[in-house]
């Protein structure tokens, strides 16, 4: 019969704040679910929303087989903000997953500041790459970054370097929230343990 042994009970954080932290991430489940079900209604809301005529594109004057872009401006008129709450809501979703996977007496207020300042400065990058993207559709003008178009760069560059503090809060913080010490040291022990009562039996 194989034994199961439970990890020691963790002591309560002191201090209003941490205990106030410590009961929102217990109901972060919930948080997630209310995210992606906000994500589903704007997915409805936006297929609900009239059809820009030209929507996908119009065949060129002089070049058969090749389609010629619309009016953005247009596309984007009814749909935008939708799109641009939507990602926001898909940012949140990403954040909060990774806080899924970090256990409950690891997530100190110090890990949720860092997950905090990942989510704002992912948040910040896709601002820069829709107000770009927005502002080009209007005035039909815009400068050049490492190559590209400043909305083509936001999106190029800008969507891996995004990923960069979510990175590092896992590779430098692995051994502080991930998996401490003190865990490895628990689970050796749980190994130690469970190796000697096989023995016996």
């Amino acid at each position: 019969m194989p034994h199961v042994y439970a990890l020691p009970a963790i002591a309560p954080l002191p201090g209003v704040l941490e205990g106030n932290i410590l009961t929102m991430t217990k109901h972060l489940i919930h948080w997630i679910f209310a995210t992606c079900v906000s994500m589903g209604l704007l997915l409805l809301a936006i297929g609900m929303t009239d059809s820009v005529p030209n929507a996908g594109g119009q065949p060129h004057a002089a070049y058969p087989g090749m389609i010629v872009g619309a009016d953005g401006a247009a596309r984007l008129a009814q749909i935008g903000v939708l799109a641009f709450l939507f990602n926001s809501l898909l940012l949140t979703l990403v954040v909060c997953l990774c806080i899924l996977g970090v256990s409950e007496r690891h997530r100190s207020p110090k890990f949720l500041a860092g997950m905090g300042v990942s989510f704002m400065f992912m948040q910040a990058i896709w601002l820069m790459m829709f107000s770009s993207h927005q502002e080009f559709l209007q005035t039909s003008d815009t400068g050049y970054f490492m190559g590209f178009p400043v909305p083509t760069a936001w999106q190029v560059y800008g969507t891996w370097v995004g990923a960069i503090p979510l990175i590092l809060m896992y590779s430098c913080g692995f051994r502080k929230f991930i998996y401490t010490h003190d865990d490895e040291e628990e689970f050796n022990a749980i190994l130690t343990r469970a190796g000697r009562d096989s023995l016996q039996e």
